[in-house]
């Protein structure tokens, strides 16, 4: 089950595509938008992370840092970033603990095939607690629900 408002966000230690361990303790911005998306350089994860990238400063300016985690390795994080010039942190969650502790983790269907995957969600968490969760995330036009979401916390 995916944690709703109010709860507590898990901390976690995970790679980026250089290797670097970053944890959700040491984050020091008072906002923190984590998402989750299926898999590296897929359509529309790499939609959702162009658009986190293109809006980048304007994130900044409200006080947010951007988190990319899906499973994947350091390696296709890196050819991911590279490939479409992201400047998103994106981290390799490879185990699944981390979407799994977010309840992000579960049973998908795509054309009639069932399996099991990271469910696109995206959760702002302010002062270590989530304030907003989006689930069922499109790609497009999400990064202005989030930016909409913060301005109207200021």
């Amino acid at each position: 089950m995916v944690l709703s408002v109010n709860s507590p966000a898990p901390d976690f230690s995970l790679k980026d595509k250089d290797g670097k361990i970053h944890s959700l303790k040491k984050i020091k911005s008072p906002f923190i938008i984590l998402y989750f998306y299926p898999k590296d350089d897929t359509p529309g994860c790499t939609i959702e992370a162009i658009s986190f990238t293109n809006h980048l400063d304007e994130l900044k300016k409200l006080k947010a840092e951007v988190i990319g985690i899906s499973g994947g390795t350091e390696e296709t994080k890196k050819k991911f970033c590279e490939k479409h010039n992201l400047k998103v942190r994106l981290l390799s969650d490879d185990t699944f603990n981390v979407c799994k502790a977010y309840g992000v983790y579960g049973e998908k269907s795509f054309l009639g095939k069932k399996f099991f995957g990271i469910k696109r969600t995206t959760f702002i968490i302010y002062g270590g607690e989530i304030i907003k969760v989006f689930e069922n995330v499109s790609p497009k036009g999400h990064v202005e629900e989030v930016i909409e979401f913060l301005k109207n916390k200021k």
